[in-house]
């Protein structure tokens, strides 16, 4: 199968990194083909021009300067997001690239004013994130909007068959080393067996 890995973090040291590594190497060995898509190191530009969002509820329209993303969510059977959280939604440059890859006509239609599916090609619906604060913060008091947006929002895209895997590691700013290997390690069992 072919997944797409959409990857945002800009430090290549970072635990993110490791993170992106992880699941970058338990889907190749699984004998996955990974288009790694590391937005950072490619050099995304994730600012909607006034072109774009004139022509944004056109279907119809064409999109050259993200053609080559487009093909790549088209290609792909799975996709895995891996990034932090932070101020409880995806890294700024990964917001962009959902707003100028993620279109009306490419990602979804509208009919009778009801969001319809472009994706159900996609088998397989990942995200692996981290949060700086604990999840009691996250999930209680603010209600977990990064995966409500990612999961019930953006997983409503792929096949109504689509395996789904949410991870996420809450704490980061206090987490140890030990519990920071323990969230690689669930985070490789897990992708083996989602993939």
């Amino acid at each position: 199968m072919r997944y797409l890995l959409l990857y945002a973090h800009p430090d290549p040291q970072s635990y993110a990194a490791s993170l992106h590594r992880c699941v970058k190497e338990t889907l190749e060995e699984k004998g996955h083909e990974v288009d790694d898509c590391d937005l950072y190191a490619e050099g995304f530009a994730p600012v909607l021009s006034l072109e774009e969002r004139r022509k944004y509820n056109d279907e119809d329209a064409s999109h050259p300067e993200v053609e080559s993303h487009v093909k790549r969510l088209m290609d792909a059977r799975g996709i895995v997001f891996v990034y932090p959280t932070w101020w409880s939604g995806t890294p700024a440059i990964l917001k962009g690239y959902l707003d100028r890859v993620w279109l009306p006509g490419i990602a979804f239609t509208m009919v009778k004013g009801k969001l319809v599916s472009r994706l159900h090609h996609i088998e397989r619906f990942g995200v692996v994130t981290t949060y700086g604060s604990p999840r009691f913060i996250n999930q209680v008091l603010l209600g977990d909007p990064n995966r409500r947006a990612l999961m019930n929002g953006l997983g409503r895209l792929a096949s109504p068959s689509a395996r789904k895997l949410w991870l996420a590691q809450y704490g980061m700013d206090t987490l140890g080393d030990a519990a920071r290997a323990r969230f690689l390690t669930l985070v490789k069992t897990k992708v083996r067996d989602f993939a």
